[in-house]
């Protein structure tokens, strides 16, 4: 099974939307893929009309496999399954923090669900504390969206900046572009400016569309209600560079 986790240590990206799309895109391809969302706020159990809540909590994903297990929950999709969010997830990094190895608690958590599927998406909220950490050991790959802002482009510094300090491999983060609108000279300016950074961008972008503020609407993929789509394109040329990498990381 190949962990990937969409990341972002900023908020507002358009984070989940790729989370939701990604995954399903997996699973349409004929891979058993999970998602996992590991947010508080619970957006992609909305988009696939999932009750919020999983087994003992929070802590069902700091010690107990066997709840983790029983709370995974069906989609609409074939092979699609999804791990709910719970409001206690926003104390996930202080129930880790009373546990012995800290920073693997995620890992050792999931570890029961690798069997069962091909891919894992973790859909993180945009953190850097000890569930952030949680998420550095437990991916194999971190994909990042980007929107074309200054401060944003600031926080994908200080993500980077961050893992090589402490010893994370930055070289498995990959950053795409999203909520691009490519009428605007400053939104061409400023992706131009990251890839003439070393960091390691995609070359699929997602543009700024309302198929993708109307998942909130349909709760759903953009692929399951507008195939066709320009977005649905986009989201699926992100796909496919996604996973050529997990290939490699095999």
């Amino acid at each position: 099974m190949t962990t990937i986790a969409i990341y972002s240590n900023k908020g507002g990206v358009g984070k989940t939307a790729a989370a939701v799309n990604l995954a399903f895109l997996a699973a349409e391809g004929g891979e058993r893929t999970l998602l996992c969302d590991l947010d508080a706020q619970g957006s992609s159990t909305f988009y696939f009309r999932v009750q919020p809540g999983i087994k003992r909590k929070a802590r069902g994903l700091v010690k107990g496999a066997r709840k983790v297990l029983e709370s995974v929950k069906e989609t609409d999709y074939p092979l699609l399954d999804l791990l709910p969010a719970d409001f206690s997830h926003r104390k996930l990094d202080l129930e880790f923090a009373d546990q012995k190895n800290p920073k693997t608690r995620l890992s050792k958590a999931l570890d029961p669900l690798k069997p069962a599927y091909d891919f894992l998406l973790l859909d993180c909220p945009p953190t850097i504390n000890l569930l952030a950490e949680n998420i550095f050991m437990a991916a194999d790959l971190l994909i990042t969206p980007l929107i074309p802002t200054t401060l944003s482009l600031m926080a994908h510094q200080q993500l980077l900046d961050f893992l090589d300090a402490q010893g994370y491999r930055s070289e498995r983060v990959y950053a795409f572009f999203s909520m691009v609108d490519g009428r605007k000279r400053l939104h061409r300016e400023l992706i131009a400016e990251a890839r003439a950074r070393n960091w390691r961008l995609l070359r699929a972008t997602i543009p700024y569309l309302s198929y993708v503020e109307q998942m909130g609407v349909h709760r759903a993929p953009v692929a399951a209600f507008a195939a066709s789509s320009p977005a649905a394109a986009a989201y699926n040329e992100l796909w496919q560079e996604t996973r050529r990498l997990a290939a490699s990381t095999v």
